[in-house]
């Protein structure tokens, strides 16, 4: 019987060492995958913690279903700088840090989000510490973390998502109202689990595949399947339904939602998807502008984080200012009336 908190769609790993030389982006497999809510992980309120980083889109649909779930308030998080730490770094580069007072090159301040590691009791500056503290040797975010056994519960974003919706009740959420985001239908599930396995390879990953490939064949590729997809989307919106299932929002238009919302100001530039906006695609604005307005989710992820995050770590680490037409963002998610009737295809 399939597991239904395993929700990840996970990469081929085979040659990946190869295909990395040769210029392709390949995703790793995240190690930590225990469930929530089994006897070893039991759901109370107060017990767990998040490890996040907001420019990492992973970490945003965990940051999305903690708001929307309503568990802010039994869920604790910390969140890192969203640049990695400098060749200088006396332990090494590239690495995940909690430096509340590190200045960000773009406001020319410290972002006020970041925090220190405040779960483990041991105030440990990288995300790497606490997975040696596990005796791993991965380094990625999102974490779920167990404050009372001081243990890494899961790192893999989809799989926390699904657990969160499952469990919330047990949690704590303070949303009577709260999405169901895998509801207790088999056909449906079915349908969101088709959904997501396309989105996540051509859209999610895709988006990393086409700006991370040092390849011109792989990053055409990629290219070409993440704009392919982009329109079976908006063909998919054009009935009128207000979310990809239809009338209510699911895991689908929460794992969708971290792309859509860094492909203008950010992936169009740093991710080489030049070829339009999300603003040229109106069925999916109009979309992504009423994700936007639900509870809970603009506050979930900041553009700053995103802009420093990709440009801080390109090859001259300038990060630009714009876009400022037709609005800044993300001040235009407020404005679905920028994609105009007269712009559908």
């Amino acid at each position: 019987m399939k597991n239904p908190m395993n929700s990840s769609v996970e990469e081929r790993q085979t040659n990946a060492a190869n295909r990395r030389a040769k210029g392709e982006f390949v995703r790793g497999v995240s190690g930590f995958r225990s469930v929530l809510g089994e006897a070893e992980f039991p759901a109370e309120p107060g017990r767990y913690h998040l490890f996040v980083a907001l420019n990492c889109p992973w970490c945003h649909r965990v940051t999305l279903a903690r708001n929307m779930l309503g568990l802010q308030e039994s869920i604790t998080m910390d969140v890192a700088f969203p640049g990695r730490t400098n060749e200088d770094d006396p332990v090494a580069p590239n690495l995940w840090e909690f430096n509340p007072e590190r200045i960000s090159s773009l406001t020319g301040e410290p972002l006020p989000e970041c925090t220190a590691e405040t779960a483990t009791g041991e105030s440990y500056r990288l995300v790497k510490q606490i997975y040696m503290a596990a005796g791993s040797n991965e380094g990625s975010v999102p974490v779920l973390f167990d404050k009372k056994t001081k243990r890494i519960v899961n790192n893999e974003s989809a799989e926390i998502i699904r657990m969160l919706s499952a469990q919330a009740e047990g949690l704590g959420s303070t949303h009577a109202d709260r999405p169901d985001l895998y509801p207790q239908i088999s056909t449906l599930r079915s349908e969101i689990d088709t959904l997501n396995a396309q989105i996540y390879t051509r859209i999610n990953n895709g988006a990393y595949k086409a700006g991370f490939s040092a390849d011109q064949a792989v990053y055409a590729k990629a290219f070409k399947a993440y704009f392919a997809m982009l329109s079976t989307l908006e063909a998919r919106l054009a009935d009128g339904r207000p979310f990809l299932m239809g009338k209510a929002f699911t895991e689908a238009d929460l794992r969708l939602f971290p792309t859509l919302y860094r492909h203008d100001p950010v992936y169009f530039l740093r991710m080489k998807l030049n070829g339009a906006r999300i603003l040229d695609y109106p069925h999916l604005w109009r979309w992504l502008c009423r994700v936007y307005a639900l509870q809970g989710v603009a506050e979930s992820n900041a553009l700053t984080h995103c802009r420093q995050g990709y440009f801080g770590r390109s090859w001259n680490n300038v990060i630009p200012l714009g876009p400022f037409a037709p609005m800044p963002y993300p001040k235009a998610y407020l404005h679905p009336e920028l994609a105009t009737a007269g712009a559908d295809k």
